[in-house]
This record gives C-alpha cells, structure tokens and sequence, in this order.
C-alpha cells in the first residue's frame, strides 16, 4: 500500500486539490505497478518551509511502498510528481523534494489490524474447534468449522478480519 505524504509552503484554498490527489495516486500506481485502490495520498498546505534560505514555493514528499521501489522507478515517480506540483500548485521541479521508503510488509498495518494477526486468530478458532467438537462426527465438521467462520470472521478486499462480536 504506498502512501505519498506531500508537505508544501502553498496554500491550498484556491487550487483544485482532487485534481492533484487525483493525478499523482494514478501516477504513483502506474510508475509502481500496483493498484490505484492501494495508493494513499496526503497533501498538507500552507506549511513553513524554508529551502535553500527561502521562503519561496516549495514542497516536500515521502512515499513509503512495500516492494515497487528502486532506484529507476524512484527517477521516474520523482519526474512525473514534481511535474504535477509545478503545474498544479507552481511550485518548481527545483524546489520540490521527495525521500522514499521501501518498507517490509511486517512493518505496515492494514484495516486496523496487526499484520497477519487475523489469520494466526483464525488459525487458533479452527484449532479449538477440531479440539472441541471432537465427537461430531467427520462429515458434520466442515459445516461446523464454516459456521464458527463465518459467525467470527469477515473478508472485505482480500484480507480476512475478525468480526467485533
């Protein structure tokens, strides 16, 4: 899931800011190659930022990315993002920039859960169902094992998390 967190000296008020969250989320999954609906993007106006002794129009950026980075596909994001600031929000390719992260998926969080912590949870329901349901017998497992699942257990985009109830 990359996420670009860009930090500018430019106020924000008059500028189209779904236009530049728009073109720099399809930028970033076309250049990485992951889907748009992974891609996070933040903008921040109307930050302090002083580059190179100035206080002239400026922006920062951080895009963390587990896997898809390198240092040609860095060249590229960095091109076609600060093209889109300068276009965008005039702030020059010259004073923009943008520090990567090629982070480990164990490093990351996803639908307000512990990396694989749903499915060790899941793991430890179908354990204690084969312990305690024992005497059923064979052919009635599977429909009691898919009962406690989906009585505990919710999918929602691939990933599988534990209902609150």
């Amino acid at each position: 899931m990359p996420c670009l967190n860009i930090s500018t000296n430019v106020s924000l008020e008059s500028v189209d800011t779904s236009a530049v969250l728009s073109e720099t989320t399809k930028a970033v999954a076309k250049i990485i190659g992951k889907p748009e609906s992974y891609v996070m993007v933040v903008l921040k106006g109307s930050i302090p930022i002083s580059f190179g002794g100035t206080q002239q129009a400026a922006a920062y950026g951080e895009l963390v990315s587990i896997g898809g980075l390198n240092p040609d596909v860095n060249k590229k994001l960095s091109a076609e993002i600060s093209t889109i600031l300068e276009s965008k929000l005039s702030v020059p390719k010259s004073r923009f920039f943008l520090k990567f992260y090629d982070s480990k998926a164990s490093h990351c969080c996803f639908f307000s859960a512990a990396p694989y912590e749903s499915l060790v949870v899941l793991g430890f329901s179908l354990i204690a169902v084969f312990l305690f349901v024992r005497p059923i017998k064979h052919k009635n497992m599977l429909s009691v094992c898919m009962l406690c699942i989906s009585n505990r257990v919710q999918t929602s985009g691939g990933m599988v998390q534990l209902s609150k109830a």
